[in-house]
């Protein structure tokens, strides 16, 4: 009889030191010994960060590795905000060479969780047709915060051609106003895009629209041999709007001194905000050269993410911050310009940012140094620094990991498994 006093006093010494060590693991994940980079809150330094339900818990000089239940070793790494892209096509379909609902768009998923980016915004691929199914078949089953800037054309980007874009008659506001009224959540703004006619009718009718509901326009214009660009951004776009493609207008973005044109200086100062979105040829060292070394930075970088622009110059969203890295943009910046610069534009400022109690989405990035090429259509630039993700957090969740840091040893797990 005197062996069940014994048992159960080790039955409870036990249970106490499981409960405190519980209680000690206040948090699910710290990630130890990064250099954090958070723009908007004005943190450039080595801080451990801890997560826990899915939220940034703490960020201290140290946490030690025995307060979470699972504790990662990034030194020499850099963690920032999860990446934020917010020129991207991912509306996927069976429609032949379109973005919209089509075989030109990509999957966001395997062009984003792998490349530190957390949030992107669809540019308008669908009109409020067919937004609909986008955001039942595509939206709600992503891994990636996906929002989107809906089309002024209500049949969206059905075709390569750019055909269903030129048509006026389907810029139908009120059932475009319907949507976005339904769909609040995920629709940040309104799109016009290849808008050819020798008038701005597409932007006008968008601005209209974004007056109606409260939200920003993304401009998307090529052709300019027929109209003004100087013209549009200043007289129809209102301070908040995005002009996208900044880099390959064929417009007088320079003054005649090599300067970036006091029109483009004026409009930053009213709000008019300036987007990478590289695309498949979209980008062109020989306007971003001068216009960066002439102290006009982009507001935000982006890719223009579509199947042409990921097998091209493009690549994916680290690849063309590494070119405005290449081009002189401090790295702290290069990092405000792909994640609190563009979740602000989008009006989620709440994201883009590791405060206390905001969404965990982390990217955790390598800088290496050596000698890198970066090409447009026409050649390259060559730079001293590579942005290479090394690891992708999801609202606390560790989706992707290039060198299994939050794995074991697979003996380790080969025991673990078999002990089952």
């Amino acid at each position: 009889m005197a062996i069940l006093p014994t048992m159960l006093r080790i039955l409870s010494s036990t249970l106490l030191f499981c409960t405190l060590s519980a209680s000690a693991q206040q948090y699910d994940i710290v990630l130890r010994n990064g250099h954090v980079i958070d723009p908007k809150n004005n943190v450039d330094t080595k801080r451990d960060v801890a997560i826990r339900d899915g939220k940034i818990a703490a960020i201290e000089p140290s946490i030690p590795a025995s307060a979470a239940k699972q504790a990662i070793d990034i030194s020499g790494l850099y963690l920032t905000p999860g990446l934020v892209d917010i020129h991207v096509h991912v509306f996927t379909g069976l429609r032949h060479n379109a973005w919209g609902n089509g075989d030109l768009s990509v999957p966001p998923d395997p062009m984003s969780i792998p490349y530190g980016v957390t949030t992107v915004a669809d540019a308008g691929s669908s009109g409020w047709r067919d937004f609909p199914e986008f955001r039942r078949r595509v939206i709600d089953n992503s891994k990636t915060r996906v929002f989107a800037f809906i089309n002024i054309i209500g049949a969206g980007m059905a075709a390569n051609d750019d055909a269903a874009e030129q048509n006026d008659h389907d810029m139908d506001l009120d059932a475009l106003s319907k949507v976005i009224a339904d769909n609040r959540d995920i629709i940040v703004g309104v799109k016009t895009a290849h808008w050819q006619q020798p008038n701005f009718i597409s932007v006008q009718k968008a601005v209209e629209a974004g007056n109606r509901n409260h939200l920003p326009v993304m401009v998307d214009f090529g052709w300019f041999d027929n109209k003004s660009y100087k013209e549009m951004i200043e007289t129809v776009l209102r301070p908040g709007d995005i002009s996208t493609h900044v880099f390959r207008m064929p417009a007088p973005l320079l003054g005649p001194d090599g300067k970036p044109a006091p029109y483009m200086l004026d409009a930053r100062r009213r709000g008019i905000k300036f987007d990478v979105g590289h695309g498949g040829g979209s980008f062109t060292f020989a306007l971003a050269e001068p216009m960066v070394k002439g102290g006009f930075f982009p507001d935000s970088i982006s890719t223009d993410l579509h199947v042409g622009s990921a097998t091209g110059v493009m690549l994916n969203l680290p690849n063309v911050m590494n070119k405005i890295l290449a081009l002189g943009v401090p790295l702290n910046e290069v990092i405000r310009e792909s994640t609190t610069n563009p979740a602000t534009e989008i009006g989620h400022p709440e994201l883009g940012q590791l405060a206390i109690g905001s969404v965990a989405d982390i990217a955790v990035l390598r800088v290496d140094t050596g000698t890198f090429g970066y090409a447009d259509l026409a050649g390259k630039v060559t730079g001293t620094q590579r942005i290479v993700p090394e690891m992708t957090i999801r609202a606390g969740r560790v989706l992707f990991d290039l060198n299994a840091r939050t794995a074991v040893p697979w003996r380790e797990g080969h025991l673990k498994y078999a002990t089952r």
